[in-house]
Protein backbone atom coordinates (compact mmCIF):
# COMPACT_ATOMS: atom_id res chain seq x y z
CA UNK A 1 0.00 0.00 0.00
CA UNK A 2 1.49 3.48 -0.93
CA UNK A 3 1.17 6.50 1.20
CA UNK A 4 -0.32 9.95 0.44
CA UNK A 5 -1.71 12.99 1.57
CA UNK A 6 -5.19 14.41 1.87
CA UNK A 7 -5.77 17.78 2.72
CA UNK A 8 -9.57 19.65 3.59
CA UNK A 9 -9.08 23.06 4.13
CA UNK A 10 -11.22 25.86 4.17
CA UNK A 11 -12.65 28.49 6.65
CA UNK A 12 -15.02 27.49 9.75
CA UNK A 13 -18.41 25.99 9.18
CA UNK A 14 -16.74 24.62 5.67
CA UNK A 15 -17.71 21.11 6.67
CA UNK A 16 -13.83 20.09 7.02
CA UNK A 17 -14.25 17.64 10.07
CA UNK A 18 -17.09 16.48 8.81
CA UNK A 19 -15.79 15.37 6.07
CA UNK A 20 -12.65 13.86 8.03
CA UNK A 21 -14.52 11.94 9.86
CA UNK A 22 -16.77 10.62 7.12
CA UNK A 23 -13.67 9.38 5.15
CA UNK A 24 -12.14 8.21 8.13
CA UNK A 25 -15.29 6.21 9.55
CA UNK A 26 -15.35 4.55 5.74
CA UNK A 27 -11.97 3.17 6.60
CA UNK A 28 -12.92 1.67 9.91
CA UNK A 29 -15.70 0.13 7.59
CA UNK A 30 -13.24 -1.28 5.61
CA UNK A 31 -11.11 -3.06 8.50
CA UNK A 32 -7.92 -0.72 8.28
CA UNK A 33 -6.46 0.06 11.64
CA UNK A 34 -7.30 4.26 12.06
CA UNK A 35 -5.72 6.76 14.33
CA UNK A 36 -6.93 10.17 14.80
CA UNK A 37 -4.97 12.92 16.30
CA UNK A 38 -6.03 16.59 17.67
CA UNK A 39 -4.23 18.83 19.53
CA UNK A 40 -4.01 19.12 23.17
CA UNK A 41 -4.74 22.83 22.53
CA UNK A 42 -8.35 22.40 21.51
CA UNK A 43 -10.13 21.75 24.70
CA UNK A 44 -13.92 21.30 23.64
CA UNK A 45 -14.12 17.69 24.10
CA UNK A 46 -11.05 15.90 25.60
CA UNK A 47 -10.69 12.49 23.32
CA UNK A 48 -13.09 13.38 20.75
CA UNK A 49 -13.32 15.42 18.03
CA UNK A 50 -16.81 16.18 17.05
CA UNK A 51 -18.16 18.35 14.07
CA UNK A 52 -20.53 21.05 14.12
CA UNK A 53 -23.10 18.24 12.22
CA UNK A 54 -22.62 16.21 15.46
CA UNK A 55 -20.65 13.25 14.07
CA UNK A 56 -17.84 12.02 16.44
CA UNK A 57 -14.85 9.63 16.75
CA UNK A 58 -12.61 9.41 19.65
CA UNK A 59 -9.44 10.72 18.78
CA UNK A 60 -5.63 10.97 20.31
CA UNK A 61 -4.92 14.18 22.39
CA UNK A 62 -1.32 15.12 21.81
CA UNK A 63 0.68 18.45 22.44
CA UNK A 64 2.59 18.65 19.21
CA UNK A 65 3.46 16.92 15.94
CA UNK A 66 6.86 14.81 17.45
CA UNK A 67 3.77 12.90 19.19
CA UNK A 68 2.07 11.96 16.74
CA UNK A 69 5.04 9.32 14.84
CA UNK A 70 5.37 7.01 17.81
CA UNK A 71 1.32 6.77 18.70
CA UNK A 72 0.81 6.16 14.85
CA UNK A 73 2.66 2.49 15.09
CA UNK A 74 0.74 -0.22 13.62
CA UNK A 75 -2.35 2.17 12.33
CA UNK A 76 -2.96 2.34 8.35
CA UNK A 77 -5.09 5.63 8.16
CA UNK A 78 -3.98 8.43 10.12
CA UNK A 79 -6.46 11.70 10.71
CA UNK A 80 -5.38 14.91 11.82
CA UNK A 81 -7.84 17.50 12.97
CA UNK A 82 -7.09 21.26 13.38
CA UNK A 83 -3.85 21.35 11.98
CA UNK A 84 -3.71 24.40 12.18
CA UNK A 85 -2.75 24.35 15.51
CA UNK A 86 0.20 22.42 14.95
CA UNK A 87 3.76 23.24 14.80
CA UNK A 88 5.35 23.44 11.65
CA UNK A 89 7.13 20.24 12.42
CA UNK A 90 4.00 18.70 11.65
CA UNK A 91 5.03 18.85 7.53
CA UNK A 92 7.70 16.60 8.11
CA UNK A 93 5.80 14.28 10.61
CA UNK A 94 3.24 13.70 7.53
CA UNK A 95 5.52 13.80 5.09
CA UNK A 96 7.45 10.85 6.46
CA UNK A 97 3.88 9.07 7.61
CA UNK A 98 3.54 8.84 3.86
CA UNK A 99 6.37 8.24 2.72
CA UNK A 100 6.37 5.03 5.24
CA UNK A 101 3.23 3.63 3.22
CA UNK A 102 0.62 5.59 5.97
CA UNK A 103 -2.39 7.17 4.72
CA UNK A 104 -3.09 10.70 5.96
CA UNK A 105 -5.82 13.18 5.84
CA UNK A 106 -5.49 16.17 7.25
CA UNK A 107 -8.41 19.12 8.03
CA UNK A 108 -7.59 22.56 9.15
CA UNK A 109 -8.36 26.50 8.35
CA UNK A 110 -6.03 28.27 5.42
CA UNK A 111 -6.23 31.08 7.00
CA UNK A 112 -6.71 32.97 10.57
CA UNK A 113 -9.11 35.64 11.49
CA UNK A 114 -6.74 38.12 9.50
CA UNK A 115 -7.31 36.38 6.64
CA UNK A 116 -3.74 35.28 6.58
CA UNK A 117 -1.72 31.31 6.13
CA UNK A 118 -1.99 30.07 8.78
CA UNK A 119 0.81 28.32 11.01
CA UNK A 120 1.78 24.84 9.00
CA UNK A 121 -0.99 25.16 6.62
CA UNK A 122 0.64 26.22 3.53
CA UNK A 123 3.39 23.95 4.20
CA UNK A 124 0.61 20.75 4.45
CA UNK A 125 -1.20 21.99 1.19
CA UNK A 126 2.24 22.18 -0.65
CA UNK A 127 3.02 18.91 0.21
CA UNK A 128 -0.51 16.91 -0.47
CA UNK A 129 -1.39 14.51 -3.09
CA UNK A 130 -4.89 15.99 -2.82
CA UNK A 131 -6.17 19.24 -1.44
CA UNK A 132 -10.29 20.11 -1.19
CA UNK A 133 -10.71 23.34 -0.66
CA UNK A 134 -14.16 23.78 1.19
CA UNK A 135 -16.33 26.89 1.11
CA UNK A 136 -19.21 27.84 3.83
CA UNK A 137 -22.03 30.28 3.11
CA UNK A 138 -21.32 33.77 4.07
CA UNK A 139 -23.83 34.81 6.95
CA UNK A 140 -24.08 37.81 5.20
CA UNK A 141 -24.87 37.70 2.21
CA UNK A 142 -25.04 34.02 1.26
CA UNK A 143 -22.59 33.79 -1.28
CA UNK A 144 -19.62 31.44 -0.74
CA UNK A 145 -17.15 32.18 2.00
CA UNK A 146 -14.06 31.58 2.45
CA UNK A 147 -12.85 33.60 5.08
CA UNK A 148 -13.81 33.21 9.29
CA UNK A 149 -14.24 36.71 10.56
CA UNK A 150 -13.98 37.06 14.36
CA UNK A 151 -17.08 38.36 15.90
CA UNK A 152 -15.44 39.11 19.13
CA UNK A 153 -12.40 41.56 19.72
CA UNK A 154 -9.15 39.77 20.73
CA UNK A 155 -6.19 39.80 19.32
CA UNK A 156 -5.06 36.31 20.63
CA UNK A 157 -3.91 34.14 17.61
CA UNK A 158 -5.43 31.15 18.54
CA UNK A 159 -8.70 31.53 20.31
CA UNK A 160 -11.04 28.27 19.89
CA UNK A 161 -14.72 28.99 19.44
CA UNK A 162 -17.38 28.01 17.38
CA UNK A 163 -20.56 30.07 16.42
CA UNK A 164 -20.49 32.37 19.78
CA UNK A 165 -16.47 33.60 18.32
CA UNK A 166 -16.49 33.19 14.34
CA UNK A 167 -18.91 33.34 11.43
CA UNK A 168 -17.94 32.37 7.80
CA UNK A 169 -17.77 35.46 5.21
CA UNK A 170 -17.03 35.74 1.89
CA UNK A 171 -14.29 38.28 0.82
CA UNK A 172 -16.75 40.82 0.04
CA UNK A 173 -17.98 40.84 3.42
CA UNK A 174 -14.80 39.50 5.21
CA UNK A 175 -13.87 43.10 6.52
CA UNK A 176 -16.75 44.84 6.93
Amino acid sequence: MGGWIKVYSGPMFSRKTEELLIELKRYNFANKKVALFKHSIDTRLKDIVKSHDGRYMPAIAVNGSAEIVPQSKGYEVIGIDEAQFFDEGVIDVVGGLANNGKRVIIAGLDKNYLGEPFGPMPGLLAIADEVIKLTAVCMICGEPATFSARKITSNKSILIGGEDVYEPRCRAHFRV
